[in-house]
């Protein structure tokens, strides 16, 4: 791990760390429960790597055309992912949310740093009070770039003045946080709230 001393700014992921989404709480209901079909779906046809081309940069518009011409007898499904986007979003993890409030009580610089599609991140700003608690948040989506390529968290770090040395950045993805603690930013992987808690503590930062 890059060098925790001195840590004053902490970045954000939100999907998975103060954010539950999978899209498998919307498909369960559009599959009724077949976990298998639900499955074979979204392992076939909306798959992960499909929806990383969104959080890319690439447009819904796009990326459903794509798979319509594939599967148009699933249309409806895949068209679901953009209408009902919402609905993939159980809601807040509420701890890493207490996490935060503390962090912002404090005075601490709060930042994210998503990979999250352009066109749905709006969506959920009316939904979430706390993501407007953020200094700055840099959308994947936005950027046509995503973590872990080292240029979004560069980007982060010069648009918002930031030194990767004062930095402590938080993802659920190991892989992430490997990328940041490379450029000097001391990666956290959470894993679940009371973790982080503790993490945040050896740093000083709670």
């Amino acid at each position: 791990m890059a060098s925790n001393a001195a840590r004053s700014v902490v970045i954000f992921d939100l999907g998975g760390v103060l954010i539950d989404w999978n899209p498998r709480y919307l498909y369960r209901k559009l599959f009724d429960g077949d976990e298998a079909a639900m499955e074979a779906f979204l392992g076939s046809v909306c798959t992960p790597h499909w929806n990383e081309r969104q959080d890319a940069g690439r447009r819904f518009a796009d990326a459903e055309a794509e798979l319509i011409a594939l599967h148009p007898e699933k249309e409806p499904l895949i068209r679901a992912w953009r209408l009902r986007f919402g609905e993939t979003i159980r809601g807040a993890i509420d701890g890493t949310v207490e996490v935060l409030t503390e962090l912002k009580e404090r005075g601490t610089p709060l930042y994210a740093l998503t990979n999250w599609s352009g066109e749905t991140f709006p969506t959920q700003l009316p939904r979430f009070a706390f993501l407007h608690w953020f200094e700055g948040v840099v959308v994947s989506g936005d950027e046509g770039m995503i973590k872990p390529d080292p240029k979004i968290f560069r980007l982060l770090l010069e648009r918002y003045g930031l030194a990767a040395e004062d930095c402590v950045f938080i993802d659920d993805n190991a892989r992430n946080a490997a990328a940041a603690d490379a450029l000097g930013i001391h990666g956290v992987h959470f894993r679940d709230p009371a973790s982080l808690r503790r993490d945040l503590s050896a740093l000083g930062l709670l």
